[in-house]
């Protein structure tokens, strides 16, 4: 068997935010762009991060423009602010929308173009900036990854750009960064991560060294999420959550995703709803639509997350984890159906037709027809 696994250089624990300027530096950065957003500036975090940047010399251009499920219009104008700067090192801080924001920025400085003229598989023709990406949240796996997700204001769809080329050149995690999460995004994020997990080990691209990390994210997920909820959460639940989020984004990166994702990219487009949440909601019914054919991964995944001792049914074992992850979203406030969101019973068949154009369906463990996309969409409401 021939494995290839990409990773970008990680460097993870308490305090490494003062290195990114140095990092900036060995990338060849004079005038680095920070894409962040507001909510992260009331925080602290980018002051913080412009003062490790100054203090080795550099000048960097905060940009903020940058609005949950990032649009194209905001990436375009992000492009523009790159070039009036003179900007020659993108530095993502934030969470999936501001690392995705970045990334499509990088795309367009490399590239040219429009955003939109890149969505599907290995579109771009021309090297990108250098990328740094700092996390904020624990969950989106943005800061490994080879995915851009961009929402398409027209068609009010997600789409989604794929490529190498995407996976930053350094990953900074910083658990600190972490403890500024609102409640709803913590567990947005969270549920991500356990949704990246459990696909990018069902996946059909999935391999022995993707599983691993995987497997690892599931258990942290599911050992802490409910914890990091709770105020005043120790550092060493933050760190789990961090490292989950990491694993996560390690292995769906290079084992890809599933149905749960491709659909959840079309609502998220049609909404503008949290992504993590959307996933909470739909991730029970994949488990059970996909354990039809492939229950025996499904049963692993429950072993190994404590919900069932290895003895029990492959069938039963994949209901049993269903219904665990349904009961950890019910734990930490996640919504029971899509309907609460905004969802109606007449937008399933137009979900489920936009779903089919998702690179992450590719790599679905079972087959689907657009009729059974839409009847998972309808249970789910």
């Amino acid at each position: 068997m021939l494995l290839k696994f990409h990773a970008p250089e990680v460097l993870f624990g308490i305090g490494s935010l003062a290195e990114a300027g140095y990092a900036a530096v060995r990338l060849g950065a004079r005038r680095p762009m920070v894409v962040t957003d507001p909510g992260l500036i009331e925080a602290g975090w980018p002051a913080e991060l412009k003062g490790h940047l100054v203090e080795v010399g550099l000048v960097p251009h905060l940009w903020h423009d940058v609005t949950p499920n990032p649009k194209d219009r905001e990436i375009r104008r992000g492009y523009a602010a790159y070039q009036e700067h003179g900007c020659d090192v993108l530095i993502a801080l934030g969470g999936g929308s501001c690392l995705d924001a970045a990334k499509g920025v990088a795309v367009l400085a490399g590239n040219g173009g429009d955003i939109l003229d890149y969505r599907g598989v290995d579109k771009m023709t021309s090297a990108i900036p250098p990328l740094i990406a700092i996390p904020a949240t624990s969950g989106t796996g943005a800061d490994v990854s080879q995915f851009c997700i961009v929402t398409d204001t027209v068609r009010s769809v997600k789409v989604t750009i794929m490529s190498r080329a995407l996976v930053p050149d350094l990953s900074i995690t910083d658990p600190r960064l972490l403890t500024t999460m609102p409640d709803w995004l913590n567990a947005a994020t969270g549920l991500d991560a356990l949704t990246h997990a459990i696909e990018a080990f069902v996946s059909r691209a999935h391999n022995p060294l993707t599983d691993i990390h995987a497997l690892n994210a599931a258990q942290l997920v599911m050992a802490n999420l409910r914890a990091a909820m709770e105020r005043g959460a120790s550092q060493d639940v933050r760190e789990r959550m961090a490292l989950a989020s990491l694993d996560a984004g390690l292995a769906f990166s290079n084992a890809i995703l599933g149905a749960t994702h491709a659909m959840s990219h079309q609502v998220g487009g049609l909404l503008d709803a949290p992504h993590g949440v959307i996933n909470g909601v739909l991730l029970p019914h994949v488990i059970r639509y996909n354990a039809a054919t492939a229950a025996d991964r499904f049963r692993d995944l429950a072993v190994a997350t404590q919900v069932c001792p290895p003895q029990t049914p492959a069938a039963e074992a994949a209901e049993l984890l269903a219904l665990r992850v349904r009961a950890l979203a019910d734990e930490v406030g996640v919504p029971a159906g899509l309907a609460s969101l905004g969802v109606t019973v007449g937008d399933c068949e137009s979900l489920a037709e936009s779903t089919f154009s998702d690179a992450c369906l590719t790599t679905n463990p079972r087959k689907a027809e657009r009729r059974e996309i839409a009847a998972i969409f309808q249970a789910a409401l």
